[in-house]
């Protein structure tokens, strides 16, 4: 038999879940989002630019010369990946919807072939969405032989809808090794100088599914 004083302590209860679990939805939907895409700003993990354009539907933007945007270029290895890379210019001013190419470097520094994969990143997060490119390295996987070394090329254009408050944009690509997981689906260095005739490369979001299918 419950005593007064647990009768009284049931009400109280259930009014402090209650407000535990609103707080717990005003934490899910109003704060999370924006801790979120500052974490992404501060490490600049967000895996993502803006969706791949053609050459003539970038030309269809139009260029904004009264706005100046500076690019910056960064590169990293992953773990236990050898190669020398990174970017040939480490900046370049230019105005929404201009298209823009430069250059990354990449040399297998090893004894054997080895097949490589870069990743983009892009800070702040926001801009992901408006750094357009229409021609990248990162597209397909990159083979080079024993001591090799090759340009990188980078075609992009920054939209020009972008926020009138990002002024600086920072594109990092980081650098994977996936010579076992291109051997398990057949590219190979001879197959990529002879076209990949017989086989194709693997896209980013191709590499992607299979190394988490063979983890």
């Amino acid at each position: 038999m419950k005593t007064a004083g647990q009768k009284n302590s049931t009400p109280v209860i259930c009014a402090k879940l209650g407000i535990t679990v609103v707080m717990m939805f005003v934490f899910a939907i109003f704060i999370m989002p924006p801790l979120y895409d500052l974490f992404c700003d501060v490490t600049g993990l967000n895996g993502k630019t803006g969706d791949a354009l053609s050459k003539d539907k970038a030309n269809s933007f139009g260029v904004d010369t009264s706005r100046t945007i500076k690019v910056q270029f960064l590169a990293t290895n992953n773990e236990n990946m050898p190669w020398e890379f990174g970017p040939k210019i480490t900046s370049v001013a230019v105005h929404p919807g201009e298209p823009t190419v430069i250059n990354y470097m990449a040399t297998n520094t090893t004894a054997s072939d080895m097949v490589a994969q870069a990743i983009p990143s892009v800070v702040p997060f926001k801009a992901a969405n408006y750094f357009h490119k229409t021609e990248c390295f990162c597209f397909n996987n990159q083979p080079l032989a024993a001591g090799e070394t090759t340009d990188l090329g980078l075609s992009f254009i920054v939209d020009i809808d972008i926020p009138k408050h990002i002024k600086t944009i920072t594109l990092s690509y980081t650098l994977f090794d996936i010579t076992e997981t291109a051997k398990a689906t057949g590219v190979t260095k001879l197959e990529a100088d002879k076209g990949l005739s017989s086989t194709k490369r693997l896209s980013a979001p191709s590499f992607l599914s299979t190394l988490a299918a063979l983890n």
